[in-house]
């Protein structure tokens, strides 16, 4: 059995060296940074406490480390090749230098992490929407390291076009394009507020088209939406249709019961029949 003493005079002792040793570390606004000694983790609040970045620092108390140098490139390059590297397409800010981001390959992710999800990364110092950035892992966080230079350029222009036509995901289509990329895309066009407005527009819009009608407007319900829309002749009519299908929950007319038989577009006929 250990002697407990000898236990606590090496802790004591490591804890002495600590406090004259500086280390390398990355921070996030608010933060807090990490080091670890002989086995043991410990962590400081950074001094400046808003410091962004990566970091030498010194501790200058049992909680608190103060910065005292920036660390020179290869510096850095030496840390962050101790950390398994992953490759991730970035999808958006989410603030600051963090960003939302998600694996290249799902295969790959799952092998070196053990889960696949969308992931934070921190410190981003280049980049934009949907390009392929390298990041390290340190077993909690993500860190960047660089944009990847082996991706394809074209891959990222194609996504950022997409979005900025907001080309629904359902109609994303290119050459070489991947499950992983449908996703980021797909996680970019959730943070915008009135994305799925436009998307479910489109789509009711589309349907009446085939139809022969016209949409003039819409309100969401919990599961349906409220439909005002216009046939050929410009007579108006309002319905209840479902989100899932496009099946009609109410015509607005009657069809003896019969309303569940139909879908949006199938709706416009039966009801220019009526009308005729």
């Amino acid at each position: 059995m250990a002697d407990i003493r000898k236990l606590i005079n090496q802790i004591a002792e490591q804890e002495a060296q600590l406090s004259n040793t500086q280390f390398l570390a990355a921070c996030v606004p608010k933060g807090l940074v990490r080091t670890k000694v002989s086995g043991i983790i410990y962590t400081f609040a950074p001094k400046p406490r808003n410091f962004e970045g990566w970091g030498i620092f010194q501790p200058i108390d049992e909680k608190t480390a103060e910065l005292v140098d920036e660390p020179s490139l290869p510096q850095l390059a030496e840390y962050l090749k101790l950390l398994p590297a992953m490759r991730l397409r970035l999808a958006y800010s989410l603030q600051g230098k963090t960003w939302l981001a998600y694996p290249i390959n799902e295969s790959d992710a799952k092998q070196r992490i053990g889960h696949v999800k969308p992931v934070a990364v921190h410190l981003v110092t280049e980049g934009v929407a949907f390009e392929c950035a390298i990041a390290r892992y340190d077993g909690r966080t993500f860190w960047f390291e660089e944009l990847d230079r082996r991706a394809d350029p074209i891959v990222a222009e194609n996504l950022r076009q997409a979005f900025k036509k907001q080309t629904p995901i359902e109609e994303l289509r290119f050459k070489g394009i991947t499950r992983e990329m449908r996703t980021t895309y797909d996680l970019a066009t959730q943070r915008i507020a009135n994305w799925q407005q436009k998307r479910d527009e489109k789509r009711l819009a589309a349907a009446l088209k085939q139809g022969g009608g016209n949409l003039e407007k819409f309100s969401a319900r919990t599961d349906h939406w409220l439909v005002e829309w216009t046939t050929a002749d410009g007579f108006r009519h309002t319905s209840a249709i479902d989100k899932n299908d496009l099946t009609v929950i109410s015509s607005g007319i009657c069809l003896s019961g019969r309303d569940r038989d139909f879908d949006l577009q199938s709706l416009v006929g039966v009801i220019e029949q009526q009308d005729y």
